[in-house]
């Protein structure tokens, strides 16, 4: 890696203080918790920077968007100040809303997503201010969400409703990782996500089980149900469904095939035993192709030893992965069709949280190339460049309705724990952060 430059250092002194106070704050969307005390934190860090904020109510939380500067470049930034509950809170290893460090790490929930995030960036643009004699040479504009953990409601309207005072040359999402070797991960894309639950019920009690003679068992028309959606590739069986798949680019194409590795550290670190690609096919799947899981399976009898019961009633959890150019709606409509076809009528379709279109960047585009600049200069390496995640989020709207590239590059880790107890950032990538968001912004910033 290269080193940092001096200059650098306090701002990022101050960008980790500002992370302590983030990650006291405990905006747990999900459980509405102190998600306004938040936004008007969030509003005085970037106030005191020369942004000037407007606040709007969203469905769960303030949404805030933020503008300073003038130059020859608009950058669109995207954060969000929501976290995940701490739950299970016994396998923390230090208080959940007390950034702790550890050997280099800093342990605290939304260390990683996405307090650390917003610190390193808004750190960054101290910094350029600095050097610029307080002034930012480009206009910034950020769009800081608080319900992203519940799948951002609010955000697609928003985005459309506010197109004129978001409009930018690019956005720099909000997350991104650093590998074990010290190399940036890029990310040019998200897919979609559409999460369901089929239910099934045959009856308004549950039955003795000698009863399974004549009257059909909920679990088995599921079981037949999510057998019919896959084949023992992983491949989708639904007719129809790779239809509006967009073929990957030329530069997709060759961003692909500079992918180091086939899978093997994910494979190593959790385990796997039935793995669906390697070699090639890893990345390709990960990035180009859709895929349907089961999240989850309930109904009947879960308890220790046997009980000969018919249950009444069963469930699964499914969630759909998307890429352009599939439209969760259609999906929708085409599993309706194969269930019907399949004579299972009565599984019952139950949508849930909101569904997440897919996006994906121009692997060619000035601003890609921009960012991957930017990253080379701040890392002293090349960043690997994912056409897409194989996670989904809300980066359709700024695509469709602002016309935007979006790049995500940020400070997240292997060892992370995004999402889980522990979660944690290191230090030495948050710096690099600040680093590349210094060399962002001045690069953008050059007419």
């Amino acid at each position: 890696m290269t080193s940092l430059s001096s200059d650098l250092l306090p701002h990022i002194e101050r960008g980790l203080a500002d992370l302590r106070d983030l990650v006291a704050l405990e905006s747990v969307s999900a459980q509405g918790r102190m998600l306004p005390e938040t936004a008007a934190f969030v509003t005085r860090l970037l106030e005191a920077e020369g942004f000037a904020v407007r606040e709007y109510p969203g469905k769960v939380a303030p949404v805030l968007v933020a503008e300073a500067g003038e130059g020859p470049a608009t950058l669109l930034i995207y954060n969000h100040y929501d976290v995940q509950p701490e739950d299970p809170l016994e396998l923390w290893e230090t208080p959940p809303f007390t950034l702790t460090e550890r050997d280099g790490r800093l342990y605290g929930r939304g260390a990683s997503d996405d307090k650390g995030e917003f610190a390193s960036r808004l750190a960054a643009v101290r910094a350029v201010r600095a050097r610029h004699g307080g002034r930012l040479p480009l206009r910034v504009r950020w769009l800081i969400e608080g319900e992203e953990e519940v799948g951002s409601p609010t955000l697609e309207r928003f985005v459309a409703e506010h197109a004129n005072e978001l409009r930018a040359d690019g956005c720099w999402w909000e997350f991104g990782s650093v590998d074990p070797e010290g190399r940036p991960v890029m990310y040019l894309g998200l897919k979609g996500v559409m999460c369901l639950e089929l239910r099934c019920r045959v009856a308004a009690s549950d039955l003795h089980s000698s009863l399974g003679a004549v009257v059909d068992n909920p679990l088995h028309r599921l079981a037949r149900a999510v057998a019919s959606l896959r084949d023992e590739a992983g491949w989708v069986t639904i007719p129809s469904f790779y239809e509006d798949v967009r073929e990957p680019s030329p530069a997709d194409w060759e961003a692909l095939a500079r992918l180091p590795g086939d899978g093997e550290s994910v494979r190593e670190t959790y385990g796997v035993t039935q793995p669906l690609a390697t070699g090639p096919a890893y990345h390709e799947r990960l990035n180009f192709h859709p895929v349907v899981n089961v999240n989850g399976w309930g109904g009947g009898y879960q308890d220790a030893g046997s009980k000969t019961v018919l249950p009444a009633a069963g469930f699964v959890k499914l969630d759909f992965r998307l890429v352009p150019d599939q439209d969760p709606a259609r999906v929708l409509s085409l599993l309706r069709a194969h269930l019907d076809a399949q004579g299972l009528e009565d599984v019952e379709i139950v949508e849930l949280e909101a569904h997440q279109r897919p996006a994906r960047a121009d692997a060619a585009h000035p601003f890609v190339r921009a960012c991957t600049e930017a990253a080379r200069e701040a890392y002293g390496a090349a960043p690997i460049v994912n056409p897409s995640s194989g996670g989904s989020g809300p980066m359709h709207p700024f695509m469709a309705a602002l016309g935007v590239p979006c790049v995500a590059l940020g400070i997240g880790n292997v060892g992370g724990r995004v999402h889980a107890p522990n979660e944690n950032i290191l230090r030495e990538h948050f710096e690099k952060g600040v680093a590349f968001g210094v060399a962002l912004l001045e690069r953008l910033a050059r007419p």
